[in-house]
């Protein structure tokens, strides 16, 4: 009978511990987790691939890199979502972007140039699919003041509203050189 309630006791001890040491682990694995994103979501992480280096210097020359009121938007805040889901799908596909890399399909400027046409689509597509949610976590037409932009954007930014248009259907290029649609092959 004693040992029965000393074995009990040892083994209610033993979960106590080991409820207590995946608690532990939890909490480490979840800031470790954490970390990672935020790292993998820093700049000078995102570009330091040298295929991504094109778009580096595209990107500086754009007013999301430098402006008037020094407000930055990075390479996370147009291309990384916030929402847990859609964020994590965004990180496993980019590491197609290192894959390419590895291979050699995009490392040099001719090579990246002849698949910008079709990487800007992906992009595009996507942004499109989320109605721009990236943009709009800036960019939110009811926050707009219309009467302080210049005569084109007072026009055409109600009329995309009311059209339910995505920021991408007209600011395609914004951040990088927009790129030319290659020619259709000649038939014969």
């Amino acid at each position: 009978m004693i040992r029965e309630r000393t074995a009990k006791q040892s083994a209610g001890k033993i979960s106590l511990i080991l409820v207590g040491i995946i608690f532990i682990a939890g909490i480490i694995f979840s800031g470790l987790f954490s970390m990672g994103m935020a790292y993998t979501n820093e700049m000078e992480f995102c570009t330091s691939c040298h295929s991504m280096k094109v778009n580096l210097e595209e990107y500086k020359e754009t007013l999301h890199y430098k402006n008037a009121s020094g407000v930055q938007a990075t390479c996370a805040d147009c291309h990384v979502p916030e929402p847990f889901i859609p964020k994590m799908i965004a990180k496993v596909m980019a590491a197609k972007d290192v894959y390419h890399e590895i291979l050699g399909t995009i490392d040099t400027k001719e090579k990246y140039e002849a698949h910008r046409w079709d990487m800007a689509n992906r992009v595009w597509d996507k942004m499109r699919a989320s109605n721009s949610r990236e943009c709009r976590s800036c960019h939110e037409f009811e926050n707009m003041d219309l009467s302080e932009q210049d005569r084109s954007a007072r026009k055409r930014h109600p009329k995309a509203m009311d059209e339910g248009k995505a920021c991408i259907d007209c600011h395609a290029g914004v951040a990088h050189e927009e790129p030319d649609e290659p020619e259709e092959p000649d038939t014969p």
